[in-house]
């Protein structure tokens, strides 16, 4: 999420290209768990992996990144409890 607290979403697609649908529930996951989940318009911004980088010495979590776009959502956390149920291990 955008300039709030939260956490990284990882969408495993190899080298395809990631569906819309697919981004938007990435961006509900990573809204419903940071500090704006009550909020609505939630800015996520996203790139690929190999645009994160770790400064060094920074804390954990914290991580830089570029080539990034911005979806915003509302989140939905049954949507997200069921989407990481359905998901979580694959």
């Amino acid at each position: 999420t955008k300039n709030l607290p939260g956490s990284h979403v990882i969408i495993a697609a190899g080298h395809a290209p990631v569906p819309e649908r697919t981004l938007l529930q990435a961006a509900n996951i990573a809204a419903c768990n940071s500090k704006g989940a009550q909020s609505s318009g939630v800015p996520v911004e996203y790139t690929l992996v190999k645009h994160v980088k770790k400064p060094a010495g920074a804390k954990p979590g914290m991580v830089i990144y570029t080539h990034n776009k911005t979806l915003y959502v509302t989140p939905d956390a049954d949507e997200a409890r069921r989407l990481l149920a359905d998901n979580c291990g694959r």
